[in-house]
């Protein structure tokens, strides 16, 4: 039983941090399009970040903006909790975004105020009943520089 468990939490290690991957990657993908509703958002994301993340870009795109260039990613999985109910995978993450920016769209100038840094990131990976780990909660924590 007990070698059963660590292959059940090994896992759901991966299964997040590839959540968390997607999640990331269709993020840029969407925020770089402008569109709040890209197929893949939903494909890694649950509510409630996927309504955050999807406002995010819809205002982005309001005010003539969009994200441009690189997200720098290292994450680590802090802890796995598959007895909770859901089961869920906490993921923490030194996200370098020096090299991510938020552009208008029009001309591709950095939009004042945006410049970007590495900081400490936070996130939550969910089981839903289908089996699909999704990524529900995240926070960035620029005041925590990594």
């Amino acid at each position: 039983a007990p070698t059963h468990r660590a292959a059940d939490e090994q896992a759901a290690r991966k299964a997040a941090l590839a959540a968390y991957a997607g999640y990331l990657a269709a993020s840029r993908k969407a925020s770089g399009r402008g569109d709040p509703h890209h197929p893949e958002l939903s494909r890694f994301l649950a509510d409630p970040l996927l309504t955050r993340v999807r406002l995010t870009i819809r205002k982005a795109k309001e005010h003539g903006a969009m994200r441009t260039g690189t997200l720098v990613s290292d994450p680590t999985v802090t802890s796995v909790s598959l007895d909770s109910s859901p089961p869920t995978v906490e993921i923490q993450d030194c996200l370098d975004a020096t090299g991510y920016r938020l552009v208008y769209a029009r001309d591709k100038r950095v939009v004042p105020g945006t410049g970007g840094t590495r900081h400490l990131a936070t996130a939550t990976a969910t089981r839903y009943p289908d089996g699909r780990w999704l990524i529900s909660a995240g926070a960035a924590h620029e005041d925590q520089p990594c």
